[in-house]
């Protein structure tokens, strides 16, 4: 059955302008055909089409359902952003598939990136999201300085992959079951010294994801899948 996402969901709601033209008119669905929804917080419903008229379509909710938790613990991936935005997009489409709780972009000495077109992200996110039939859409937050981010409490893991020299835990090895983790990946030129150091003093512990130097998304993309595995719920 076909999810849409519609964020706010109430007994009989109007399908958001994008959702309601997939339903209309590449779908071709009508008044009385049965159709899935979530709302991102982590429910589906199901529901009737009640109504179509020109590009309007308005839905009856018959049932709500909570998804049960896929994975333990908040998982929560900060990356300096690559300079080509296709990647960016390509890192978060297959991170929300994987599963994640929050991904935050970084400002660093070396990002190659200022601005991250948020509205698109959020598009694909919501996409990846259906297409991996999950109930919950992942926080997603927009340019964010290094400092001011580290500054920051989380109550959980906090790891830092870095190229530099130094004794350092495989991820996997470092990551535990249950634990709320964060783990900032950095530009292709690598956090600079002083970001390092500063992460040090802030409790994050290096990590590295193996001996092949990856791309910043492919780094990204990684640590998101052990982060995951991890976490699983396997009942």
């Amino acid at each position: 059955m076909w999810l849409f996402y519609v964020p706010d969901i109430q007994d009989d709601v109007q399908l958001p302008e994008e959702e309601a033209g997939h339903c209309i008119r590449v779908l071709r669905m009508k008044e009385g055909d049965r159709i899935r929804l979530t709302d991102g917080k982590g429910f589906f419903y199901d529901a009737v089409i009640s109504a179509v008229s020109g590009k309007r379509c308005m839905v009856h909710i018959e049932n709500k359902e909570e998804q049960k938790p896929l994975w333990s613990g908040h998982l929560h991936i900060a990356v300096a952003p690559t300079k080509l935005m296709d990647r960016n997009e390509w890192f978060v489409e297959k991170a929300v598939e994987i599963g994640v709780d929050e991904i935050t972009f970084l400002k660093t000495d070396h990002s190659e990136r200022d601005v991250i077109k948020m509205d698109r992200i959020g598009k694909i996110a919501v996409s990846a999201m259906k297409q991996s039939q999950k109930a919950t859409l992942p926080v997603l937050n927009g340019m964010t300085s290094f400092r001011s981010f580290i500054e920051r409490g989380f109550d959980g893991d906090k790891f830092i992959a870095h190229c530099e020299p130094g004794s350092k835990l495989l991820l996997q090895d470092a990551v535990a079951a249950a634990h709320n983790s964060l783990v900032l990946i950095g530009p292709e030129g690598d956090f600079s010294p002083g970001e390092i150091d500063m992460a040090l003093k802030a409790g994050f512990k290096p990590i590295s994801l193996g001996p092949s130097r990856l791309r910043t998304e492919t780094a990204a993309l990684v640590a998101v899948h052990i982060m995951n595995l991890a976490g699983q719920n396997r009942e």
